[in-house]
């Protein structure tokens, strides 16, 4: 069976179903992964991830190796030991990291030297040690070693940076060992148009076994985003996954499975759910406001979730008001519910030929979540 299965792609847009391949069970395309950090999805237990709808989840090989260390995980069984969770887990390399700590780090050519943020210690990681570590943790899905740049970025260094990539990607193919995980190559370049074209081409040509956009979502706006993700995704092989990094708003992401982007990952869900934020068709409802202290009525009528069929917006506003831990886990589950249910539906609409229209109507309602947060990487 081929790792990727394109089943369907819709006549209006660029929007495809497909069926992703693991070691650890079939994924349905287009899909939106849950962040466990640090091995656990903040809050939640395996089980109440899938009564969310969750398939596959992301876990941070960055802070993985800083604890418990990737010989642990190893010696433990692997990441789906670890998290006992009995589905398919993608590892990222830690590139983000060398982005997002950037105080704590200097890059050469040959690596990446930082100081851990937990107690200062310092680590040389080069794109073989990302790639070993990743093959311990044992995930199904792994990620080529990357350098991610600011925006906006000088030019001479945006091509440096690039260079680099390339550079590692071809690292990462020759040190991937283990044949059961699959290994994706990242599509740096900016919001420069030839600059994304010419490093997709590079990493066609090393054959990897999916491909991700990076390098977004860090400053460049919607529009410069919305541009850059469908001109990337166009140049990327049709019968390969394509994942849009770190990009997670629900107008953004119907955006990005209209340009033809099949996987998905972002904080806002459970972030904003720890800050008393939860997501609604209607828009975002902040649960501290005064005005739900006497509201009956659950999250969002008509919710399935735990939390919409147990608790009322005036129980979940009492939890965070009383700061009780039940409060930010029960708004994290209804997010992470919302956006399951976006991704089913965004399959549903594309399998029945009415995606493109819907995707106009949702792209405008949608655009209230704009004034939400859009945190870092880390869940």
């Amino acid at each position: 069976m081929p790792a990727f299965q394109l089943t369907k792609t819709d006549t209006h847009s660029s929007a495809r179903l497909g069926l992703l391949n693991t070691e650890h069970g079939s994924v349905q395309t287009p899909v939106f992964m849950p962040i466990g950090t640090a091995a656990a999805v903040k809050g939640t237990t395996p089980e109440q991830l899938r009564q969310t709808g969750a398939s596959v989840v992301l876990a941070n090989t960055y802070h993985l190796m800083l604890r418990p260390g990737a010989e642990i995980v190893e010696k433990l069984g692997g990441i789906n030991k670890l998290m006992a969770w009995d589905g398919p887990i993608l590892t990222d390399s830690g590139g983000y990291q060398v982005f997002s700590l950037e105080a704590l780090t200097r890059i050469d050519d040959h690596g990446v030297e930082f100081a851990s943020h937990i107690d200062g210690k310092r680590f040389y990681l080069t794109a073989e040690e990302a790639i070993k570590i990743q093959n311990q943790l044992g995930a199904d899905i792994i990620m080529a070693f990357d350098q991610c740049t600011p925006y906006p970025c000088p030019k001479d260094q945006l091509q440096q940076a690039l260079e680099r990539t390339l550079r590692w990607a071809q690292l990462c193919k020759k040190a991937h060992k283990d044949r059961s995980q699959m290994l994706f190559g990242i599509v740096q370049g900016e919001i420069d148009l030839q600059m994304r074209s010419y490093c997709a081409e590079e990493l066609i040509k090393m054959d990897f076994d999916g491909y991700a956009i990076g390098g977004l979502s860090v400053g460049e706006g919607h529009e410069n985003m919305k541009k850059t993700v469908e001109h990337t995704a166009q140049v990327l092989p049709k019968d390969k996954p394509r994942y849009l990094m770190g990009v997670g708003t629900p107008a953004d992401i119907i955006e990005a499975v209209k340009s033809g982007v099949d996987m998905f990952d972002c904080v806002l869900p459970t972030r904003n759910g720890r800050n008393a934020c939860a997501f609604t068709e209607n828009g975002p409802i902040r649960l501290r406001n005064n005005k739900f202290i006497e509201d009956t009525n659950p999250i969002e009528p008509g919710c399935d979730c735990y939390c919409c069929q147990t608790y009322s917006r005036a129980s979940i506003r009492h939890f965070f008001n009383t700061k009780e831990m039940l409060g930010p886990i029960m708004l994290s589950l209804h997010n992470l519910a919302f956006y399951q249910r976006l991704m089913k539906n965004i399959r549903d609409k594309i399998d029945t030929g009415q995606f493109a229209d819907w995707a106009e109507e949702k792209i405008t309602q949608y655009k209230v979540f704009n004034s939400v947060p859009k945190p870092g990487k880390n869940g």
